[in-house]
C-alpha cells in the first residue's frame, strides 16, 4: 500500500495496460509540445506517490528516429476527475542494445541500470 507522498515501486508495471496508457499518454503529450515523433516501444519501470491524485513516474522506452532512447516522464492522474498531465518528460539516454537471449530474458531496474552502466 503507497504511503501519502511517499515514492513507491509499481509492481508488474511492464504488464499493465493501465501504465502502458498513461506512458503512450506521455509519448504523445510531449509530441504535441515539442513537434516531435517519437514512437513508444515499452515501459521500463514505474513508480508512484500518492499526492492530490497519484503522481507515476514512468520510465520508458521511444523510438527516435532509428534509434531506441530512455526517457522518464511523471503523469499526475486524478481519475475522479478525469484528469492527466504530464509534468515532467526529459530523456535519459541510449536504450541499451537487447542482444537476443538463448533463454527467457527479463530486464529489471537493476539490470538495465547495469546495462547501461556498462555500455557508457
Amino acid at each position: 500500500m503507497a504511503m501519502i507522498g511517499g515514492i513507491s515501486q509499481v509492481e508488474g508495471s511492464q504488464d499493465s495496460a493501465t501504465i502502458d496508457r498513461l506512458a503512450h499518454f506521455a509519448v504523445d503529450e510531449h509530441n504535441k509540445k515539442e513537434n516531435a515523433v517519437l514512437e513508444f516501444v515499452k515501459v521500463v519501470n514505474v513508480k508512484q506517490q500518492v499526492v492530490s491524485g497519484m503522481l507515476y513516474y514512468i520510465t520508458l522506452e521511444a523510438k527516435d528516429g532509428e534509434k531506441n532512447k530512455v526517457y522518464e516522464t511523471k503523469v499526475w492522474v486524478k481519475p475522479w476527475l478525469d484528469f492527466k498531465e504530464i509534468q515532467e518528460f526529459k530523456l535519459i539516454g541510449d536504450a541499451p542494445y537487447a542482444a537476443p537471449c538463448e533463454y527467457d530474458c527479463i530486464l529489471t531496474p537493476k539490470v538495465l541500470a547495469l546495462s547501461m552502466h556498462k555500455i557508457n
